[in-house]
């Protein structure tokens, strides 16, 4: 199994930075962390779930949606199991709720059906 706790979502102002962490553990995560890819995807409400951003654990392949490129920055700790979406220049636009998924194949997928295992997800509101 492989769980996965996102935190650090909150109301901020347009503009701002905030930093989401997303901690992975479990024993199937252990076994194929190498091979997996992590993402960040976003539900707004009334709307599907979208994907922002995805990163293999083993090296350095990274891909962006185009809403957020040059504003966010994916990132992983490996010896924390634990991956990060840096959020700059936040825009109320950026408003919703934030799930980091895992994909035990490695694809860096942009798509959330490709994704098997999810968190609980964190709320990021951005004021005008």
């Amino acid at each position: 199994q492989v769980q996965l706790v996102e935190s650090g979502g909150g109301l901020v102002q347009a503009g701002v930075s905030l930093t989401l962490s997303c901690a992975a553990s479990g024993r199937t995560f252990n076994s194929f962390s190498m091979g997996c890819s992590m993402g960040w995807f976003r539900q707004a409400p009334g709307k599907e779930r979208e994907f922002v951003a995805t990163i293999n654990w083993s090296g350095p392949t990274t891909y962006y949606a185009d809403s957020v490129k040059g504003r966010f920055t994916i990132s992983r700790d490996n010896a924390k199991n634990t991956v990060y979406l840096q959020m700059n220049s936040l825009k109320p636009e950026d408003t919703a709720v934030y799930y980091c998924g895992t994909d035990l194949r490695g694809f860096n997928s942009r798509y959330a059906n490709d994704y098997t295992y999810w968190g609980q997800g964190t709320q990021v509101t951005v004021s005008s």
